[in-house]
């Protein structure tokens, strides 16, 4: 698992797009994982299990927290990307819309991390989620409705920045 260490923690902070939560998150999974890893590791995909795991594990966290605060700092994605100046339109785009992603509720951000970072389908999303098809529907719709809605206000306000 060692070997795959780096790919769940980037995992994580797509899901929680908070690079400090989703270190602490994989973290937690692993620990729990390693006293179970006899039956984990014997599982057909057991990094998809740990996945599942880090999604769950991410959506009972965010219950317990007192504040409800997503950062929008740009450290934000620093787990995914090394700092870089970022002079571009595309790129200023790009990061309004990662802005834009890390508003939506959860649930939202992990279907479309799932959908988008993961490319899964919607009944594998059900699947890692435990939940029905249509529900992962209406929250992708959702998602996406929101999105864009927000987005034409915040490319405005991205050009009108120096």
């Amino acid at each position: 698992m060692s070997a795959r260490l780096g790919s769940l923690v980037r995992y994580a902070t797509v899901v929680t797009w908070d690079p400090h939560l989703a270190e602490d998150i994989t973290q937690n999974v692993l620990v729990r994982a390693h006293s179970r890893w006899s039956r984990i590791g014997g599982l057909d995909a057991p990094e998809l299990y740990l996945k599942r795991m880090i999604v769950n594990e991410f959506l009972s966290w965010r219950r317990r927290r007192a504040a409800r605060s997503v950062p929008l700092a740009g450290d934000t994605l620093a787990g995914l990307m090394p700092p870089v100046p970022d002079l571009t339109a595309p790129r200023d785009e790009r990061d309004a819309m990662l802005r834009l992603i890390a508003t939506l509720p959860p649930r939202q951000r992990a279907v479309i991390a799932l959908r988008f970072y993961e490319d899964l389908s919607t009944e594998q999303i059900a699947e890692t989620l435990g939940c029905r098809a249509v529900t992962v529907r209406t929250h992708l719709s959702r998602a996406l409705a929101s999105l864009q809605q927000a987005v034409p206000a915040a490319l405005a306000d991205l050009r009108k920045q120096p």
